[in-house]
């Protein structure tokens, strides 16, 4: 049977359409939360298809469509992009027109006529856009009031030009209305999360990480899993720079 690869972030809601898709007579890989790492596997042995599930953080599943389009072992796979708010389904397509677009009810149908791409559409990649700021990455527009928790010695270079009259506060007491909270290792990551809940009652939350070999055992996956388990749900990516990462978390409802 042929073998496809899901994207999709939330593991109860992607049931149905696991199902859907095995029915079809597909076999179905699926990482749950993690659905948008193990580049080593997908590099290693790629699937006929890989399925994307908008419903659920979309700008994640834009951030894997541009990586696979980036990557040359993976750029001909065909994408097929399930369901999503309208309007960012739009802005996806534009960016990635060749890819497929569908709902779950029509998904198999869908699959039956991917087939792979000769030339490809590379579209931006998320993680190297230049035509915004890393300011208006992390949402800081002028008058903001940012707390930094736990930040590197060299923050300024590493958020860069910020708008007019933007306040930096370092390890404050009060509750600031946009947190950057930077975590380079696991212990001190969920010895934290306690106090950033509290605080992401009435601020929005930016968990930095380091990237690869910096990261010492701060994956995606990790930081995600641990803050769902104290409430806490991620709705963007973002790349501060070579060397930092960050996902946007607010309290789950």
């Amino acid at each position: 049977m042929p073998r496809v690869r899901l994207f999709h972030w939330r593991a109860d809601e992607a049931k149905p359409l696991i199902l859907a898709l095995r029915a079809g007579g597909y076999t179905v890989e699926y990482l749950g939360d993690r659905a948008n790492g193990a580049w080593r596997s997908l590099r290693e042995n790629p699937p006929f298809a890989a399925i994307i599930d908008l419903t659920r953080l979309p700008s994640h599943g834009r951030h894997v469509a541009a990586e696979m389009r980036a990557t040359k072992s993976l750029r001909h796979i065909p994408i097929v992009f399930v369901d999503g708010d309208p309007e960012k389904v739009d802005r996806i397509r534009k960016d990635l027109p060749d890819a497929i677009y569908t709902s779950r009810a029509r998904v198999v149908a869908a699959l039956k006529r991917a087939k792979p791409l000769v030339d490809p559409v590379a579209p931006p990649r998320m993680m190297n856009r230049t035509d915004r700021t890393t300011a208006q990455k992390l949402g800081i527009g002028p008058g903001a009031r940012v707390a930094l928790i736990d930040p590197p010695a060299n923050y300024a270079h590493v958020l860069g030009k910020l708008p007019k009259d933007v306040s930096l506060t370092e390890d404050p007491e009060e509750t600031l209305p946009l947190t950057l909270w930077f975590v380079r290792d696991p212990d001190t990551y969920l010895g934290g999360l306690a106090g950033i809940r509290k605080r992401a009652l009435t601020s929005r939350i930016w968990i930095v990480y380091q990237k690869g070999r910096q990261a010492s055992g701060l994956t995606q996956g990790v930081i995600r899993e641990a803050a769902l388990s104290v409430g806490l749900v991620d709705y963007k990516v973002c790349s501060v720079n070579e060397v930092w990462t960050a996902l946007l978390f607010t309290r789950k409802k």
